[in-house]
């Protein structure tokens, strides 16, 4: 798994407990890993099919730095599989744990599936930096 981006928990983020909105967590998830996909498919344009098993463990709360930890799990003809782990990048505790994020390839034109070309050995050699 690699820890490639982080977000600071702000004010605006919080729900009525005082703690991290399950909705924005959501919301980041989504954009982290469209940009994971994106850059390992070389392609932007993909759209979000599936959203598997959401699991929140802990709770964020304001000035946490969370961080997102991103794998390639599976890989299709069209399609790629992510797995996404949120976790507090003090104490490294999972905050949240989306599995089977669907993301597919598609035409912009036609907007119908169309192959990205990509296997899964091929996605696991990619070199990435991670953030000191």
């Amino acid at each position: 798994m690699r820890f490639l981006s982080r977000r600071l928990v702000m004010p605006n983020d919080l729900n009525f407990a005082g703690s991290l909105f399950g909705g924005r967590i959501l919301e980041w998830i989504d954009e982290e890993a469209y940009i994971f996909a994106a850059c390992q498919l070389d392609a932007k344009s993909l759209v979000t099919k599936h959203i598997g098993a959401i699991s929140f463990e802990t709770s964020a709360y304001q000035g946490d730095v969370v961080e997102f930890g991103l794998g390639v799990k599976q890989v299709g003809r069209s399609s790629v599989t992510l797995t996404c782990v949120v976790r507090n990048k003090q104490t490294k505790q999972n905050i949240c744990v989306a599995d089977d994020i669907v993301f597919v390839h598609i035409d912009p034109a036609s907007r119908q599936p169309q192959p990205h070309g990509k296997t899964k050995e091929e996605l696991e050699s990619i070199k990435i930096e991670t953030p000191e």
